[in-house]
């Protein structure tokens, strides 16, 4: 990787300007982010193909993560635990280094145009200051995949409906696909080209190479409804890099408590594979397994077979909507699982939609578990 030099992040001083510039900006978020892109695609035509066509969501997405850049633009250790991962996956885009400085002078005169009476020089200084720590974290993750490819082709092999809107689709790349079981990967299907959703593995890795995804169909998700109800076999979708750092340390030999939420369980499962074929070394792996109605817990007799051939394993199904006959809880998934503690020894993972994640995380730190022993990656469309 080539020497760069370092880059301060801005001080108390210059972080309240840049905030009074975000605030005045954020009524017109939308309109100043259209600026901004505006100005980079008539000054660098050749960018424009890295973007999707519709660029509605880019600007939300683009708002955002200024948002989340400037609230830690004083802490350049969470700055760089965000946007060295986002300068990874800019690598499946199509990003090279020297476009982060041209969007850098671009947004700074789309920010100009809309920060009112907050823009002046100062302002103007400390945006330069924070964008550029920010692109050089950003090129620091893109330097880093240099030797991975940027994307690999995927055809469908195999796609099942698993329940209501939920499809299990079996993939085959075609090439070796290094991940591990609990990780994500960004997928774009032809439908929708240069529109990226993350979708998490289904299973551990297979000797047969084969990939597996669970993707639920949501209102307006362009690429969840296409993977669910248009994808057959013989349709080709291309991956990015594994992503996430949901995964099992197996030197550690801590327990496991996992919890599932819809198709969350895929990567629940996947960890529940990988410990059965590593060996459990005496840990102990509680699964939680929650949908709203009997029908959404489509692995739920795969888990409990499972649970029978390995006496390590227990799992418990969740239901939001009301009980089963056979005896299953009743409640929110986190709710249940809060009742069974302490859980002191143990390591959570969590996987779902992410109120869920946030709503268990919240319930295990209230029941004493340290936020560091709390696992999860908030993936889907």
């Amino acid at each position: 990787m080539r020497p760069v030099a370092p880059v301060e992040p801005p001080d108390a001083a210059e972080l309240a300007s840049i905030r009074a510039v975000l605030a005045a900006v954020q009524p017109v978020a939308d309109r100043t982010m259209a600026q901004f892109h505006a100005l980079m695609f008539l000054r660098h035509p050749e960018l424009r193909a890295v973007f999707p066509a519709a660029m509605d969501e880019q600007r939300q997405l683009l708002f955002r993560a200024l948002q989340e850049c400037v609230r830690h633009g004083d802490d350049p250790a969470a700055l760089r635990a965000h946007l060295v991962p986002l300068g990874r996956r800019h690598h499946t885009y199509g990003a090279l280094p020297g476009y982060y400085a041209s969007a850098e002078e671009c947004l700074v005169q789309a920010l100009a145009r809309y920060g009112g009476d907050a823009w002046d020089e100062r302002a103007e200084a400390a945006w330069r200051r924070l964008l550029a720590l920010v692109s050089r974290l950003l090129v620091e993750g893109l330097e880093e995949t240099r030797a991975t490819p940027a994307w690999w082709q995927a055809e469908v092999v195999g796609h099942r409906q698993a329940a209501d809107d939920v499809a299990v689709l079996t993939l085959r790349p075609d090439q070796a696909y290094p991940y591990r079981a609990g990780q994500y990967a960004a997928v774009e299907t032809p439908w929708w080209p240069r529109v990226w959703r993350p979708y998490s593995f289904g299973s551990a890795p297979r000797a047969d190479g084969l990939l597996t995804l669970h993707v639920k169909a949501v209102p307006a998700g362009w690429v969840s409804n296409a993977l669910v109800h248009r994808a057959r076999p013989g349709d080709v979708l291309r991956l990015g890099p594994a992503e996430g750092g949901m995964t099992v340390n197996h030197s550690s030999g801590e327990n496991l408590l996992c919890l599932g939420g819809g198709t969350g369980i895929g990567p629940i499962a996947a960890l529940v594979e990988e410990v059965a074929a590593h060996g459990p070394g005496g840990r102990r792996v509680e699964v939680f397994y929650g949908a709203r109605r009997a029908a959404g817990l489509y692995r739920l007799p795969e888990l409990r077979e499972l649970a029978v051939r390995h006496p390590w394993l227990t799992v418990r199904a969740v239901l939001s909507e009301g009980g089963g006959a056979d005896g299953t809880p009743a409640g929110e998934l986190p709710d249940v699982v809060a009742r069974y503690a302490p859980w002191h020894g143990y390591a959570a993972y969590l996987s779902g939609p992410e109120a869920m994640v946030r709503a268990g995380a919240a319930a295990l730190r209230r029941c004493g578990m340290p936020a560091d022993a709390v696992r999860h990656d908030l993936a889907g469309d």
